[in-house]
């Protein structure tokens, strides 16, 4: 019997899919998306079984925008909607790149995606205290007339207007988590968990959407623990986690203990709006049984497989 190949869980930011300062086109995200197919394939050459999921951070925002904008012509789309559409698109992308930078390499792997449905509990506080900004900015009699004819909570931004802010409750479960099983063992390339996963609460044993928007990493755990991924990847923007991030003393960090990386967390080192949740999901994976996992840049995925670089988190 052949030995079991490891199987690694890649969580692509958006800075993999549109970088800073671009309008994010199709031919942009096309173009960003095959250079980190190409260091994704690095992990497949390495003998891994993969697992990719993705934020759609900018790509959920977009959608909104058209669903508003052609709302006197068309039907609009619910959030959970829009997570599905962009869970669609987005995958498109990711597998037709991941394919081609798969044949490059003379490999023949399948790859698919799945659009993800993610349980999370109806009474959750975030449905009391919507925090998650999407969609464009408005003046503010737009924002006042989008509270009154749409129910919208809105929030103010100093310098660029208002805002639509969402629920982002805790994902719980991943609804698909036996079939993304079924084709890993299979051999096959998943896509999955795209933005989060759809949002959706059960109610009385049956499934239903639900305006709000799950963290990516956060859902990228959960499919972690459940799958027992020998490997768990947050790419992001930056090389390592740091300490003091854009200071004088700033200090990167090649190694981190879970109680190393849960006191830093206190000491308030990893905020909320950036760091915060991807060391928390790296800590909970680890907690729930992980032995391994790694945030680094989408270019260094490799390397940081290798030991190369990247902030490493180990249990001792």
């Amino acid at each position: 019997m052949s030995e079991r190949k490891k199987l690694a869980l890649i969580a692509i930011g958006g800075n993999s899919i549109i970088k800073s300062g671009q309008r994010g086109t199709i031919e942009e995200q096309f173009q960003n998306i095959e250079e980190t197919c190409r260091s994704i394939v690095q992990l497949v050459l390495r003998g891994y079984r993969v697992i990719v999921t993705h934020g759609n951070g900018p790509q959920v925002g977009a959608q909104l925008l058209r669903s508003e904008l052609a709302a006197h012509q068309v039907y609009t789309h619910t959030l959970d909607v829009c997570v599905a559409d962009t869970q669609g698109s987005m995958g498109y992308m990711i597998q037709n790149s991941l394919q081609r930078a798969l044949d490059d390499n003379d490999r023949d792997d399948e790859v698919g995606s799945v659009v993800t449905q993610v349980v999370v509990d109806e009474n959750d506080p975030a449905f009391k205290n919507p925090t998650k900004p999407v969609g464009p900015f408005y003046n503010e009699d737009e924002a006042k007339e989008k509270t009154e004819q749409l129910n919208w909570q809105m929030v103010e931004d100093a310098a660029r207007g208002y805002r639509r802010v969402v629920p982002s409750p805790i994902p719980q479960e991943i609804v698909e988590a036996r079939m993304i099983q079924a084709a890993v063992d299979d051999d096959i390339i998943v896509i999955a968990v795209g933005g989060g996963g759809v949002p959706v609460v059960r109610r009385d044993d049956r499934l239903f959407g639900i305006e709000a928007v799950i963290d990516k990493d956060r859902a990228s755990s959960i499919l972690a623990q459940s799958l027992k991924a020998d490997l768990f990847i947050i790419s992001t923007d930056a090389e390592k986690v740091c300490l003091n991030f854009k200071k004088p003393d700033q200090k990167e960090l090649d190694r981190l203990t879970i109680e190393e990386a849960n006191r830093y967390m206190k000491d308030g080192h990893f905020p909320p709006g950036n760091m915060g949740p991807k060391i928390e999901a790296v800590v909970n994976y680890m907690e729930a049984g992980g032995s391994h996992a790694i945030i680094t840049t989408p270019e260094n995925l490799g390397r940081a497989v290798d030991g190369g670089t990247g902030t490493h988190f180990v249990k001792e």
